[in-house]
């Protein structure tokens, strides 16, 4: 049965999924984050770069049609990580202007379709949104009308994913109507908020808001906004999955917050992303004495990659307090810091999926964009000065 956490789980080898964290230290609510106290001059914009260049020239096929699972030349294709792919492309184009980087852009999508049996239509509908938002990342910084068409095509698929079964909410997937996953339906809600920022469609902003709705109402614990992975419906009882905690969900979450906060103004939306945030940064189950825990390779490679994503976006938006971004800012600089001087192999430039510790033997794409997400990042939040 092919479920994210179950692959997830299978990735890593075990039969459940257990982590042994150790306390954090406390003061106003959040960890305190230090490293060591030598001068050290973090280049994370050439670090990026390195990065991206070996990620290219590592887990591209041989057709140059998509990337590669690993670095070990496992031709397996993994639709989703290639639109993780496709949203480094654009992190390092919106940061160096690089006209390098639209051609990669153009040829993976092409390559997506191809792979994909020459649609972009999935069975998974949070395969469906990562493409889409990827897409729509990619036509606001080339205005390149072939991603937004794509991410039109996307989005109208993906809306038929909503069904009555547990009072809402998107399916995972198309052959799975019992389960609903926050994994396919935050996502959704920040893709339609963003297509509404472009079209002002109302439609669009009415999606997103309901969406959102249903996943707080049903997989957002109300005692401290932390994010469970999925529920299923079983014999006509709603069976909650509240153990998984992983990272990606959280991430998401706060990335519909905060579109959402963008459309409406609503403060409440502000409020739950920081909450969630919050409990992020506090958390035994998202982290370890501050470092964003190990979801080991597979598609657990990726998940705290696309956490660290939407904290980047949250810590940068104008109406936080200045505590709330002090927090932020240290929580993600404190990681970025510490797997570049502990968890970032040289000269292999290659990243593990414990970022307090060089990656060693087989690196999973999906792994290896997740440290590159960090290290694209940093850079962005030390340009702007936010740390």
């Amino acid at each position: 049965m092919k479920t994210r956490t179950i692959r997830y789980m299978l990735s890593a080898g075990i039969g459940a999924v257990v982590f042994m964290i150790t306390a954090c230290s406390k003061e106003e609510g959040y960890p305190l984050y230090s490293n060591n106290t030598h001068k050290i001059d973090y280049t994370y914009s050439a670090t990026a770069d390195s990065m991206q260049e070996v990620t290219y020239s590592t887990y591209k096929s041989g057709d140059g049609k998509y990337f590669l699972q690993d670095n070990n030349g496992n031709t397996g294709f993994n639709y989703w990580w290639q639109a993780h792919m496709m949203d480094v492309f654009v992190d390092a184009y919106a940061r160096t202007s690089n006209d390098g980087y639209k051609p990669k852009m153009t040829s993976l999508l092409n390559g997506i379709k191809e792979k994909n049996g020459g649609t972009f239509i999935n069975e998974y509908y949070d395969d469906m949104e990562w493409l889409a938002l990827a897409c729509l990342r990619v036509f606001g910084t080339t205005n390149d009308n072939t991603f937004k068409a794509t991410a039109d095509l996307l989005w109208t698929d993906i809306k038929t994913g909503w069904t009555s079964l547990a009072g809402g909410g998107l399916m995972w997937r198309k052959s799975s109507p019992e389960s609903k996953n926050a994994c396919a339906n935050a996502p959704a809600s920040i893709l339609g908020a963003r297509m509404y920022a472009l079209s002002k469609n109302s439609d669009d902003l009415e999606w997103a808001k309901r969406i959102y709705a249903w996943q707080k109402a049903n997989l957002v614990d109300p005692n401290n906004g932390i994010v469970w992975d999925n529920l299923k419906v079983e014999g006509g009882n709603i069976v909650k999955n509240t153990d998984w905690k992983f990272t990606y969900n959280q991430g998401t979450y706060i990335g519909a917050a905060l579109e959402l906060y963008h459309a409406t103004k609503e403060r409440a939306y502000l409020s739950d992303a920081m909450r969630t945030a919050n409990t992020c940064m506090n958390s035994r189950d998202i982290n370890t004495s501050g470092l964003l825990k190990s979801e080991n390779q597979g598609d657990g490679g990726l998940f705290k990659g696309i956490l660290i994503r939407y904290l980047a976006l949250l810590v940068q938006e104008p109406d936080l307090n200045d505590t709330d971004r002090g927090n932020l800012a240290r929580f993600l600089k404190f990681n970025a810091e510490t797997f570049y001087t502990k968890g970032l192999a040289r000269p292999s430039m290659l990243s593990g999926p414990d970022w307090g510790n060089k990656a060693q033997g087989s690196i999973d794409l999906s792994t290896q964009l997740s440290g590159l997400m960090l290290m694209e990042a940093a850079a962005t939040l030390k340009k702007t000065e936010v740390f």
